[in-house]
């Protein structure tokens, strides 16, 4: 069922690009997602669209979901929480003790303090920067519908062979996808032939939501009007 559609307006793509996000079933923890997928997408697709599924719905498929209440914060991670920005997925305790797990106390520590630094002389961001993926890897639970409001959910496995498995089931082009409200987008992984970089400008807007929208696919098409180019910037070209 598509929730609503959007005519995107990018720069150096034009207004060709359509956004259909789509609401599927609630995904559950040991789903065939491609399954899943290919049904709510039945008769909607055509080779050369580009399926955007979400690294959320890839990770709790593959049972990469954990309940806030089985974690134990240190008071450690507490305390970094509360110096977390406010859009951070590391805010609440949970994530950081995730993060302390992951990355160790002594790196997680050298990073927040490097952190600090870069904020004095006006910099941001050093703290995710040397954690790279312990941190990105981790969605906090505030963000996420139920029944998954009080699960934090980790980084899918593989996101290129998940793209592809989509792909291979639905019979169009797939990527992994993480987007958000803060204008940022990235592929985490697809199948071949998609232009990575045209889907990343695409889904700035999030056309999917951040909410209870319950869409965590989007299909791009690529739709041209007379005198437009009739190659799909949303794929590679040779």
């Amino acid at each position: 069922m598509i929730a609503r559609s959007f005519v995107l307006d990018i720069p150096n793509l034009g207004r060709d690009i359509i956004a259909l996000p789509v609401r599927t079933a609630l995904v559950r923890p040991g789903d065939d997602l491609p399954q899943l997928l290919a049904r709510s997408l039945s008769g909607m697709l055509q080779p050369d669209d580009v399926i955007c599924v979400s690294e959320t719905a890839v990770a709790i498929a593959q049972g990469r979901s954990i309940r806030a209440e089985t974690i134990r914060p240190s008071k450690l991670a507490r305390l970094l929480a509360q110096r977390a920005g406010s859009y951070a997925t590391v805010n609440q305790p949970e994530s950081m003790q995730l993060v302390l797990e992951s990355a160790g106390t002594l790196r997680v520590l050298a990073a927040a303090a490097a952190g600090a630094a870069g904020r004095v002389v006006g910099r941001r961001g050093d703290f995710y920067r040397i954690l790279g993926s312990a941190v990105a890897e981790i969605d906090g639970y505030t963000g996420t519908m139920p029944p998954y409001e009080r699960h934090i959910v980790l980084g899918p496995k593989d996101p290129r062979a998940a793209a592809v498995g989509v792909s291979e089931v639905c019979g169009a082009r797939a990527c992994v996808v993480d987007a958000n409200d803060l204008g940022k987008a990235e592929v985490l992984g697809s199948s071949a032939g998609v232009n990575i970089d045209a889907v990343r400008t695409c889904l700035c807007t999030n056309p999917a939501g951040n909410a209870d929208e319950q869409t965590p696919v989007v299909i791009l098409k690529y739709r041209p009007r007379p005198g437009s180019s009739a190659a799909s910037p949303l794929l590679a070209q040779p």
